[in-house]
Formats: structure tokens, sequence, C-alpha cells
């Protein structure tokens, strides 16, 4: 349901994030963007939303749904760390929450898309929890009736001007953003930035038929040739 012209409108959660700040900046600079809507749980003021959309528990989407109506894409990019957050908290934010969105989304744009941020090698069978329960999000979001499209970048670098929020994480990215950056160039296939996938998100958001699920050697393709 992409109209005026084939430009998109976008609803992002998750944009204050590490991730979500950079698919903003890319929504933000992209001619392929009409509109978009932050929708979060507190108002921050974002510069890089033209709005936000406040629903302070997204469990509870279904209270928005009249608001979500008329966009053409849902770009979810909220989520938990997987360090420091307990099993119990962990499948509540990425398996209960996304679905409660996704639900509403798309009773609310059924002809819409809904790309979900998952990870590298997520797997509903898989030994580890973080891996293990972004399987089970992505097996529950494809069972929707809707399009959907499960994104797996491996690592992400945060472009200048964002990054993490979380203090176990935020050093993290301080200490080893550098190498990071040589990585991205090196290895595309495990690391990519948020500005890339962002940028990634919407070329996929205006095919007719995307892939269902992309790796992140295909993020950087899609990514960097929407940046050309």
């Amino acid at each position: 349901m992409v109209n005026d012209g084939g430009r998109l409108k976008i609803v992002l959660t998750g944009a204050s994030g590490l991730v979500g700040q950079g698919v903003a900046l890319a929504c933000a600079g992209s001619v392929h963007v009409r509109r978009t809507v932050a929708l979060v749980r507190h108002a921050d003021g974002l510069v890089t939303a033209t709005e936000e959309l406040v629903l302070e528990n997204f469990l509870q989407a279904h209270r928005r749904q009249a608001d979500l109506v008329g966009f053409d894409a849902c770009f979810y990019c909220a989520g938990a760390p997987p360090l420091g957050t307990a099993e119990d908290a962990y499948r509540r934010v990425t398996l209960d929450t996304t679905l409660a969105v996704a639900q509403t989304w798309f009773a609310a744009n059924p002809q819409g898309m809904f790309l979900y941020v998952s990870g590298a090698h997520a797997n509903p069978e898989s030994h580890l929890m973080p891996l293990r329960i972004k399987g089970e999000t992505e097996r529950a979001l494809a069972r929707l009736t809707g399009r959907t499209v499960m994104l797996r970048p491996g690592g992400i670098r945060p472009v200048a001007g964002t990054g993490s929020r979380h203090a176990l994480l935020k050093p993290l990215y301080v200490v080893g953003g550098p190498m990071m950056q040589l990585a991205t160039a090196a290895l595309p296939s495990v690391f990519t930035s948020n500005l890339v996938l962002g940028r990634a998100m919407i070329a996929l958001a205006r095919m007719r038929d995307p892939p269902a699920e992309v790796e992140c050697s295909q993020i950087n393709q899609l990514g960097n040739a929407d940046a050309a």
C-alpha cells in the first residue's frame, strides 16, 4: 500500500535505541519516505521523527489501532538488551510485546508490511536464550496474516551521533567503535551499521514482494545500494 507517488509512511518503534536511532536517521534523509511517526512509551521530542505517538504499554497496542491506520510499513526496532535481562523479561519484551504490536498493525493496515529487526542465527531451537526467543518471535510473526520481513543483522555499529543508552553496553561501543568500523567494511556478512540497516528497511518496504528473511550481507547490499 505505498502511496503518494511511492513515498512511504512509516511507523517506527525503538527510535531512541541504538538500532532505532540509525533507522530514524535513514528515514529522515530518504527521498522515499514521506512521513515517520515514532511509537514511543514517553514523549522524547525526537528530532529525526516528524511525529511521536505515545503508548505507555506496547502490550496494549490495540488501544492505538485507530491512530495506526493509513501507514505503509512498521519498522520494529524495539527490544531488550540480551546482557543483563532475565529470560522472563526478555521474552515479554521480545516476543509478547512485538506480537501485540504486529497484530494491531495488521488489523489497522492489512496490506501493510511489518519489518522486524531480529538477529543473526535466530532459531527457536537454539540453546542460547536470546537467539531462541528471537527465533520464536520470528516464527510467531510469520504465522500472522500479513507481509512480514525478518532482518538478521550481526554486529551493529552506531554511526556518529547515535549510540546505546544501556549502561552495560555503552562502554563496549565506545571502546570497540573503531574496530567495528573496520570490521563492517571487511566482514559485511557479520557487521553492519544502524544507518545502513535503516536504508535497507526502506528498500525492502518499497518492494512489492520482499524476501521473508534478510541476512546481514543482504542488509548491507540493500542499504548501500539505497544510499548510492
